[in-house]
């Protein structure tokens, strides 16, 4: 048989992010010695009472079917969440539990967007924006941004790039990759351009929202501007905050209308998220929140080492994060420094295979020239890749 796959499956690319963990799993298991700075996820064990919820659902029975959108005690444990963290206020027809993050921006882009419609997304992305986006057959318009203006959006770099095709905004801070944190000052003028595009969508990615510093308190467009709530979609989810990525628990809440066509695509996709995964997550949201702290303290401790030096590296620049576990060092000079090198792609093979340090090549985001560097590994970890890195550019 001569299997003809779809313009979409030949469109789609696969996660390089995954790509690269899996590469540098692949060059370890074949015994070399390799460190990987890839991964998008804390490095710290899911805390004890999480997990301890988990198994209490096990032997409660608690296996079965549940709700599309979610069990009434999570969507409830999200509500009150948003309540305590964000002054915001929802009600649970307004809220969708899916089975991560990257789900429930899945579905978003399925419910809201045809052919012909734009989505404005700021560069560097999270790598499956764009994907997705192109999956619900309509186009992802990029805004270029630079480390001059802190990898942060201009109102007037907004303002121009919508037109009357527009339907979404993607704003994700803390961002991945590169740590950037919107202020509340950063957000009021753009609030003022869309203020006057009241049928376009704006999404805020607040999946990092635990993991920051230096621009506390943390704020989202709807902190600014929480008239724009009927036009905004929040995206959120327990991977980040309480080390949870394999449970795959995301949350979308926005507009009931929309959660609501969210909630038919998935019922025809995964149906529920897995039923154990939510009852961890109530206690992710509702229980001890100290955890937290404990992880964010890690991650400043570490971006404070591995910043500066990575400005003392070789042809390297680096403007420092405010948020998530990331650093999002500009290589362009390196690439010129080094023979052979053309570019950040070329640049991370070399890496990976004369340094045995894995990185995300930035071009994969958005920004060729740049490579991702996650810091969600120990102390141990990164100054042995800083020195190796180090040997190799210089």
């Amino acid at each position: 048989m001569n299997l003809h796959l779809s313009q979409r499956a030949k469109n789609v690319k696969p996660s390089p992010t995954l790509s690269v963990t899996a590469r540098a799993a692949e060059l370890r298991a074949a015994g070399k010695d390799i460190i990987g700075l890839g991964a998008g996820e804390p490095d710290f064990d899911t805390p004890k009472h999480i997990k301890a919820a988990a198994l209490d659902a096990i032997a409660q029975g608690l296996t079965k079917y549940t709700a599309v959108d979610g069990t009434p005690e999570l969507k409830q444990a999200i509500i009150q969440k948003f309540q305590r963290d964000n002054n915001l206020h929802f009600e649970a027809d307004e809220i969708l539990v899916s089975c991560g993050g990257k789900h429930s921006f899945y579905n978003l882009a399925q419910a809201l967007l045809d052919e012909g419609d734009e989505v404005i997304i700021p560069a560097p992305y999270w790598v499956s924006y764009p994907s997705m986006v192109e999956l619900a057959n309509a186009t992802a318009v990029i805004v270029e941004t630079s480390p001059e203006q802190g990898f942060k959006m201009s109102a007037e770099q907004l303002a121009s790039a919508i037109n009357k095709n527009t339907r979404m905004v993607v704003l994700n801070s803390p961002s991945n990759p590169t740590g950037a944190v919107y202020s509340e000052a950063e957000l009021k003028p753009l609030v003022d351009v869309l203020k006057n595009h009241p049928d376009v969508l704006i999404v805020t990615d607040d999946i990092y929202e635990a993991i920051v510093w230096n621009t506390k308190p943390y704020c989202n467009i709807l902190s600014v501007a929480p008239e724009l709530q009927a036009q905004t979609m929040v995206l959120n989810g327990v991977s980040k905050a309480y080390s949870m990525t394999g449970w795959r628990i995301g949350y979308a809440a926005g507009p009931k209308g929309l959660i609501k066509a969210m909630k038919s695509i998935q019922s025809q996709s995964t149906s529920n998220p897995a039923s154990i995964s939510q009852a961890a997550s109530v206690a992710a949201l509702a229980g001890d929140q100290s955890c937290i702290k404990t992880m964010l303290d890690a991650f400043i401790e570490r971006h404070n080492v591995v910043h500066p030096r990575l400005n003392q590296l070789n042809g390297i620049s680096c403007v420092p994060a405010q948020g998530a576990f990331y650093l999002f060092p500009d290589f362009r000079q390196a690439i010129k420094n080094a023979d052979g090198i053309n570019n950040d792609i070329e640049m991370a093979e070399m890496l990976l295979d004369k340094a045995g340090v894995a990185l995300v090549p930035g071009s994969a985001f958005g920004a060729p020239g740049f490579m991702r560097l996650s810091f969600a590994t120990s102390m141990e970890n990164l100054n042995e890749a800083l020195d190796r890195l180090e040997k190799v550019l210089s």
